[in-house]
């Protein structure tokens, strides 16, 4: 079991992709609160960068693991929990886009994209929620994607993925409200990170039509209101009204929405 903190002890806040992007500016943020922070992602030494820039933190813990891969991720956030405490705070941020048309893509990207995006989340929440439960106290951020509302050319699997997880979320809500765990999903759009900058030179032109007409966000803008949405122990935050349109009036405005693209595609 992990050690029980102290009461009053700051939060203990396990991000997943928290060496970098979003995961990394919610780290930086809740690092200036003075909470624990435990960060996951793959890559050492971007973990190990990342632990320099939580300036106010608490403690930090960092853990190299494939979210993909239960075997390797559990144990992982285990070993956070077993130096800061049970984890009080989820935010499931690690993910991959590859964008390509259906067509031209290999299985193994289509399966990563699947396994890291999907199966990833669902693997971090069984890290922590089984705790949570037992405690009744916790609270889940998902971190999906715009792209979940809408499919987009040259990203199938990635929409595919973001969009299970809003169900993934919806059905686990259900369970979890009895035992006083919170379980939020957010659906951010573009946002300035090194991923977004590596997916834009392979983006297919067709989807560079559709998505190349809106300005990216700050990581950092981001991050506020994905930290605000948990504060708030809000079920979904959307980042801008059209993002709230297409959940909320999907068939009155899907229908116009995907007429223009096809006119935008066609032109």
């Amino acid at each position: 079991m992990p050690p029980s903190p102290p009461p009053g002890a700051p939060p203990h806040v396990i991000i997943t992709g928290g060496s970098s992007g979003i995961g990394l500016a919610v780290a930086q943020l809740y690092a200036a609160r003075g909470a624990r922070l435990s960060l996951i992602a793959r890559g050492q030494e971007g973990l190990d960068e990342a632990r320099g820039s939580l300036v106010g933190a608490r403690a930090v813990a960092v853990q190299s693991a494939d979210v993909a891969d239960a075997s390797s991720l559990l144990p992982a956030i285990a070993g956070c929990e077993a130096l800061l405490g049970p984890c009080d705070i989820l935010v499931a941020s690690a993910g991959i886009v590859e964008p390509g048309l259906f067509l031209d893509q290999s299985a193994e990207s289509l399966e990563r994209q699947i396994a890291v995006n999907l199966q990833g989340s669902m693997n971090s929440v069984r890290a922590v929620y089984p705790g949570m439960a037992a405690r009744r106290s916790g609270r889940i951020m998902l971190v999906s994607s715009g792209a979940a509302l809408i499919g987009i050319p040259g990203y199938a699997a990635y929409c595919a993925s973001k969009s299970a997880l809003r169900g993934f979320a919806e059905a686990l809500r259900f369970e979890a409200a009895p035992l006083n765990v919170t379980i939020g999903i957010c659906y951010p759009p573009d946002t300035q990170t090194p991923q977004l900058a590596a997916e834009r030179r392979t983006r297919p032109p067709e989807a560079e039509v559709i998505m190349g007409a809106v300005k990216p966000w700050p990581a950092a803008a981001v991050a506020e209101r994905l930290v605000a949405a948990i504060d708030r122990g809000t079920r979904e935050e959307f980042f801008s009204s059209t993002l709230w349109a297409l959940a909320r009036l999907a068939p009155l405005v899907r229908p116009a929405l995907l007429a223009w693209f096809d006119w935008r595609l066609r032109r």
